[in-house]
């Protein structure tokens, strides 16, 4: 592989120390191909360049380098840790990368624990009277609520929850058993008789003294107990309270507690807290098929499965082949720390793709999620990646591989869910990739690559010539690309003129990269991926708007065979649309079951959503803020108000003579000069 790098980068490589260390591999546009960690970085990165890899993803990827970075760090745990914050921050081509998912959601508690007191002594007035109790205090009464964001000291936080479903049943069971209140301090403040909740058993209404803030705190314990796996504990205890206030004959105190104890029973009955010494533990299966991965995240927390959620990593195929060889011992991980399976040493155990997908998602998910004392693994994972991931976290933690009885329940479990949820996707690929077929066959376009396919949709949207917007939607890869979504304020032509609108958004949009291409084909080079033009522009609209993008297609210099125009059938009823063409092709009507036609609608439907709520948002700015208006020295609020009520809006303004806007109360003959000029 040496004839293909230059000399200074073989230097390079042959100086390395044989330290533990992270490099990484750029390619000649200086895009990060690839990161990898190793104990001994010389003999790691050395196997790169003295192998001969032949046609293989490794040879593809090695045959790019030309130019290496290296970090030397003090142990393979800090290695394993850069490495993985690395990959998460840069995304490389071939590596395995899990993408960031929105953060799990807590079930949060606020204020600290209050300790139960003993009821206080009640002073008498001088009259004899005892006075008015003091209002109860929102502080002294926790609240449970649903929460996703950073945690803080002052409360309590029980989770995470893998979904915001498994968050409010918890909620509706802290609910149901102790009676916790859930509404936000201003409503708890402001209550004078108790709400809906209090009627129907569910809140102990603390916010107007149906109990005090000592039995609310011990209820508020017990709730803490349960959540933390202690259900037993709390069944316990409220049974001894019930038969001491029996004892005392205090009956409906001894009645709602039987309640409660009832109501609890129910629930560990439906939550079948079967392994109590279990408290948390995460159960990941990994599945692999059809060059994807899925790998399904099962959480039990307090003894209780609360469900899981399943991850979807990229770059799988490309990363498969570049696995580093298994130069650290690894984990044995069973439930006796003993295995015979033949899998679980040497490169064979290197080679498999679901272990290098499971140590990727171990690697990088626990980067910034609690991660619990216990794992529950599909497949064996190395013994240097558990010890890096106990001192990230700074406790031990243990992974079990081939577990037995009700962890063995939760593996099974969690491997269905992951076979399940990946046959999932691949149908759904294998839809996208069918429609983007069909397309690409009916349209003649010519593709040796269909994932390369790209395809950008353009609508116009306003309100009677208001906040005139243009939306510029992607479709690439199979599926629709959001962040390449642009909008464009559409300004200097007639209100309503959807035709110059279109001109303005189709000019703006394609004449650099037309300059591009020039420059590119009198260079006798080949265009930059910047200079890429789509394989289709969809315009969304018939003849009109065709015609109007030939002609910026013409000034430009760019292929018309590009330009589909989606017009509306009759009664402009979905699923009778036709493709208008500006290239002199007739129309084509691709049918109302079409594969093709589902996918333009798809595309053309995304745009106007696009559009319509970039121009709600332009439109409500303009409104509530008086758009330029706000920006005129002089024109505070109350004048704003005024010309918006006058003129109906700010285009009213606009096309308002100075003479007139002076008219308007508060409005100076100056000041109307002023905001006429600043307005044209």
């Amino acid at each position: 592989m040496s004839d293909f790098h230059s000399e200074e980068l073989l230097r390079e490589v042959a100086a390395l120390p044989a330290l533990p260390g992270v490099y990484r591999y750029f390619d000649a546009q200086d895009q990060l191909l690839y990161v990898g960690k190793a104990i001994n970085l010389k003999k790691r990165v050395s196997s790169y360049f003295q192998k001969n890899h032949g046609g293989t993803r490794t040879g593809h990827m090695v045959s790019k380098i030309v130019r290496m970075e290296t970090t030397v760090v003090r142990s393979e745990a800090e290695a394993l840790l850069l490495e993985n914050n690395l990959i998460k921050t840069l995304n490389p081509k071939y590596n395995i990368l899990f993408r960031d998912d929105k953060s799990y959601p807590y079930l949060k508690m606020t204020g600290v624990p209050v300790a139960p007191k003993r009821a206080a002594v009640v002073d008498v007035l001088a009259d004899g009277a005892v006075p008015a109790p003091a209002p109860p205090v929102a502080a002294n009464f926790a609240r449970v609520s649903y929460y996703r964001g950073g945690v803080e000291k002052k409360h309590r936080y029980f989770g995470p929850y893998p979904s915001a479903w498994a968050v409010k049943e918890a909620i509706l069971l802290m609910q149901k058993v102790f009676r916790l209140r859930t509404c936000e301090d201003p409503v708890f403040s402001n209550r004078t008789r108790p709400c809906l909740l209090y009627q129907i058993k569910r809140c102990s209404a603390p916010c107007v003294g149906h109990i005090s803030a000592s039995d609310y705190a011990m209820d508020v314990a017990n709730a803490e107990k349960f959540l933390r796996g202690d259900a037993q504990e709390v069944m316990r205890h409220l049974e001894s309270r019930m038969m001491a206030h029996a004892d005392k004959l205090e009956f409906e105190q001894a009645a709602e507690l039987r309640n409660q104890v009832a109501a609890l029973s129910n629930v560990l009955h439906q939550q079948a807290m079967d392994n109590v010494e279990d408290r948390d533990v995460d159960i990941l299966a990994v599945k692999v098929q059809g060059g994807k991965a899925c790998v399904n995240l099962a959480m039990v927390r307090g003894g209780r499965h609360l469900g899981d959620r399943a991850y979807f990593p990229v770059h799988v195929e490309d990363a498969a082949g570049l696995a580093d060889e298994a130069d650290i011992e690894t984990t044995v991980g069973t439930e006796t720390n003993t295995s015979s399976d033949p899998q679980i040493d040497g490169t064979a155990r290197a080679d498999s793709v679901e272990v290098q997908v499971l140590e990727a998602f171990l690697s990088q998910h626990y980067i910034d999620v609690p991660m619990p004392p216990t794992l529950v693994v599909s497949e064996p994972v190395h013994k240097g990646l558990i010890k890096a991931l106990s001192e990230q976290v700074g406790f031990k933690v243990t992974a079990v591989h081939q577990p037995r009885e009700q962890r063995r329940a939760w593996l099974d479990m969690a491997q269905t869910n992951a076979a399940l949820q990946l046959a999932r996707l691949l149908a759904e690929e294998g839809s996208q990739q069918a429609r983007t077929r069909a397309l690409a066959e009916a349209l003649d376009v010519a593709m040796d690559n269909l994932d390369a396919l790209r395809i950008e949709c353009f609508d116009i949207s306003h309100t009677a010539g208001e906040a005139t917007q243009a939306s510029c939607v992607v479709f690439h890869h199979h599926k629709m690309q959001n962040a390449e979504y642009r909008r464009f304020n559409i300004e200097g032509i007639t209100p309503g003129d959807d035709y110059a609108a279109m001109r303005q958004v189709l000019t703006r949009r394609y004449s650099k990269i037309a300059e591009a291409l020039k420059e590119a084909k009198y260079a006798g080079q080949a265009p930059t991926g910047t200079a890429r033009m789509p394989d289709l522009v969809l315009v969304d609209g018939g003849k009109g708007q065709v015609s109007m993008a030939r002609e910026v297609f013409e000034q430009l210099g760019l292929d018309l065979a590009l330009i589909v125009g989606v017009e509306k059938g009759e009664g402009r009823k979905v699923g009778l649309e036709e493709l208008v063409f500006a290239d002199g092709r007739d129309k084509v009507y691709l049918g109302a079951d079409s594969a093709a036609l589902m996918l333009v609608a798809q595309i053309r439907d995304e745009a106007h959503r696009f559009a319509i709520t970039g121009m709600r948002a332009q439109r409500a700015k303009v409104r509530v803020g008086g758009g330029k208006l706000e920006e005129i020295p002089g024109v505070g609020p109350k004048r704003r108000a005024k010309l918006l009520q006058r003129f109906g809006g700010v285009r009213g303004v606009a096309l308002a003579s100075a003479v007139d806007i002076a008219t308007v109360d508060g409005i100076s003959k100056e000041l109307a000069e002023e905001i006429y000029r600043a307005l044209h």
